[in-house]
């Protein structure tokens, strides 16, 4: 299924299982973390519907397999105020717009949209961005290939401090390489949740 005149595609996928997986890994180290059922519903929620703003853009721009001019980044950069935006109607997601919102945002405040730093992002955005990245990382995408696990673990270890929460990229790298990340059984989505 395509969304006429705009850059996501439910068919493909890139698209379709990203936010699946992300969902998968945020609910895995959000148990690692010691999260509670709610906190642990409410993350799978927001990394489902995480890049709903990509709605926004094109489908040459998100399917660029070069580099992206400042202009085509510029659209780019714009998905996560788009996303909260599209789902700030919908009440089961108002709880998780700070997420959606913030999913780009650095720890050293070098992020978008807002430009936040440290622990002025929510700690659900926070974690966010490190399984957002990482599925990134481990995934084909237009513009290169997937890189290898190992790299992007040791990519969240160099981005902690700057890209990271510190904490966080920490606890997922060791809850990686000690397996607990893969030996969960991953709970599902209640559709209900995102169509109440």
């Amino acid at each position: 299924m395509r969304l006429h005149g705009f850059g996501l595609s439910l068919d493909d996928p890139c698209d379709a299982l990203h936010g699946v997986r992300v969902a998968r890994f945020a609910d895995a180290l959000g148990s690692c973390l010691g999260w509670e059922d709610a906190r642990l519903e409410a993350i799978r929620l927001a990394a489902v519907v995480h890049d709903i703003g990509k709605l926004s853009i094109s489908q040459a721009v998100l399917r660029k397999p070069g580099t992206l001019t400042r202009e085509e980044l510029a659209q780019v950069r714009l998905h996560p105020s788009v996303g909260a935006w599209i789902a700030s109607p919908v009440l089961s997601l108002r709880a998780v717009l700070p997420c959606i919102l913030l999913h780009h945002e650095r720890w050293d405040g070098d992020g978008y949209p807002t430009g936040r730093r440290r622990t002025a992002i929510p700690l659900e955005a926070r974690l966010l961005a490190v399984v957002d990245a990482f599925d990134a990382m481990i995934s084909d995408r237009p513009y290169r290939r997937a890189m290898p696990v190992a790299c992007a673990l040791d990519e969240l270890e160099r981005g902690a401090g700057t890209q990271f929460d510190p904490a966080l990229a920490e606890a997922f790298v060791e809850a990686w390489r000690g397996g607990s990340l893969l030996a969960r059984e991953q709970p599902r989505l209640r559709a209900s949740t995102v169509f109440a």
